[in-house]
Order: C-alpha cells, then sequence, then structure tokens
C-alpha cells in the first residue's frame, strides 16, 4: 500500500517512523520545509520525496499533518486529485471545521475522510524531535463520518494500531473539540501562562517533580498553538474561565484568612482527582 504523508513536523514525522517500523507500506512524504524531508529519507522514515503534491492519484492512503488552516486550503484546491476509494486521514488537533471540509470533499469526490488525532506528544516540535515510538501505547481518536462502512473502520482502525496505538476511541467533532479544550489546551495556556511569574527565574534549586510537571509543556509551538486555541475559543474560553473562576477562590479563602474553606477547596480537588483516576484505570 502507498501512503502519502504531508507534513513531517512531530507527528507526520513520527507517523512515518511508526509505519516504516511497524508495517511494509510503501511511505512518501512532502513538507514545504526541504531539510525535513531530505532528513526523512536519510533515516530510512520514508521511501520517496514527492516534489509536487498536486500527484496524488497514485496513493492509497493520505495524512494531513499540518496546520488546520493548511488542511481546509489542502480539501480546497487538492480534493478532487484524490484517488477515488482512498483513504484520507488529518491528524491535528481540532476537528470541526476540519471535518466538515473532508467530509465534504469526500462525497464530492468519492474517497473516504476520517478525522484523526493521536493523544501523544512531547514539548518539542519538528521532524528532528520525531520517533517510531511515539504512539506507543497511546489512544488513537477517531472522527468517521456518521454513514461510514463498518470495513472502511477496520480498515482505519487496523491501520493506526499498526503504527503502536494500543486504544482507538470514536468521536464526534463537537465532543472531540470540547473535551481537548480542557485535556490538551488549557494545559498548554496554563503552564504558558504559569512561567511568566517574576519569581520564575529564582527556581533553581528550589524546584522539584511539581514545577517540572507543570512547565513542561510551556515550550511550545506558538503559531500552531494559537491557531488550535483560535479556531477552538469558544471552548476554550469557557475552560480558561473555569479555572480562573477556581483559582479565585483560593485566593479569596486566603485573603480572609479562612483556613476552613482553603482545606475545603483542597479536599474537593483531591476527591474529584482520585475519582478521575479510578474512572481512568476502569
Amino acid at each position: 500500500m502507498k501512503i502519502l504523508i504531508i507534513g513531517l513536523g512531530l507527528i507526520g514525522g513520527s507517523m512515518a517512523r511508526a509505519l516504516k517500523y511497524n508495517t511494509e507500506h510503501y511511505v512518501a512524504g512532502y513538507d514545504i520545509r526541504r531539510d525535513a524531508v531530505r532528513k526523512a529519507l536519510l533515516v530510512g522514515a520514508i521511501d520517496e520525496i514527492v516534489e509536487n503534491p498536486d500527484n496524488l492519484d497514485g496513493y492509497d492512503v493520505v495524512m494531513l499533518a499540518s496546520y488546520p488552516s493548511v488542511t481546509l486550503d489542502f480539501f480546497n484546491v487538492k480534493a478532487s486529485l484524490i484517488k477515488k476509494g482512498a483513504y484520507v486521514y488529518d491528524l491535528g488537533g481540532i476537528k470541526r471545521q476540519v471535518c466538515e471540509a473532508g467530509f465534504a470533499a469526500a462525497e464530492k469526490y468519492g474517497f473516504c475522510f476520517v478525522g484523526g488525532h493521536p493523544m501523544a506528544g512531547i514539548q518539542y516540535s519538528g521532524f528532528e524531535a520525531s520517533r517510531e515510538s511515539l504512539f506507543n501505547n497511546a489512544t488513537m481518536l477517531l472522527v468517521p463520518h456518521r454513514d461510514i462502512d463498518v470495513r472502511q473502520l477496520d480498515f482505519t482502525v487496523k491501520l493506526f494500531k499498526a503504527c503502536g496505538f494500543t486504544s482507538v476511541k470514536i468521536t464526534d467533532a463537537e465532543n472531540h473539540d470540547r473535551i481537548i479544550a480542557y485535556t490538551s489546551q488549557l494545559a498548554h495556556v496554563l503552564s504558558n501562562a504559569y512561567v511568566k511569574s517574576p519569581t520564575a527565574p529564582e527556581f533553581k534549586g528550589y524546584s522539584a517533580g511539581s514545577f517540572r510537571d507543570l512547565t513542561r509543556v510551556a515550550h511550545l509551538n506558538a503559531k500552531m498553538w494559537a491557531e488550535l486555541f483560535m479556531d477552538n475559543r469558544d471552548n476554550l474560553i469557557r475552560e480558561v474561565e473555569c479555572l480562573a473562576h477556581s483559582l479565585l477562590e483560593y485566593s479569596d479563602a486566603m485573603k480572609a484568612g479562612d483556613t476552613a474553606r482553603l482545606e475545603q477547596l483542597l479536599e474537593d480537588g483531591c476527591k474529584i482527582n482520585d475519582e478521575i483516576k479510578a474512572d481512568e484505570k476502569k
């Protein structure tokens, strides 16, 4: 099977590596960054450099691993060039706008589109950060069309499990974007804001695991994350405001010297966290 990956950053590069490491599929790669595709070819992550992404009719699978705006442009300009019966997956972090465009293009031009979001990553970006093991033991979120053929869904699940994913979760675009605003995007906002404290430069010798955990994703690709945040801003604003309200509750209790209230807030957080962790193990 011939697979084309468009975008060889952290996710696209890791997908290429995982496919080459775990399967016998032929993998081609395209990226506007010439150094990325050359490195991918040199290390064996791809079999071929694609110079012109207009030549799409020879590929059984096309994976789009780029910014949402680039993916939307792809559907607007190049969807008619995709082979009928091919599979197209996007691997980005938001789904409503992308899936709407992908499903419409798939219906018009006769290919199968499924939205995808690998629940794996690190704080670094670019092909240099990619690894074939990035998706091992991770969950793949899939947003298929409600009328997808069971054989197409079976093919899709098996393809991603072959890349190392141990779990595949099916959802819809609305639910995906709502929950991702909390589990991923809010964490990046919080971490990035946390390090702006004037005390932050004095951390050496005063930090341990909690500091490392909270600051890990403060380092991010600002252009990409700003686009993701803005595309999902209705959900993310709600989460940011909810967090801000909760933080003020702690501050207000301390200002009032209300130890009992502060203890209750802390106990409530512990209880909710324990419930979340218990559900995670089920």
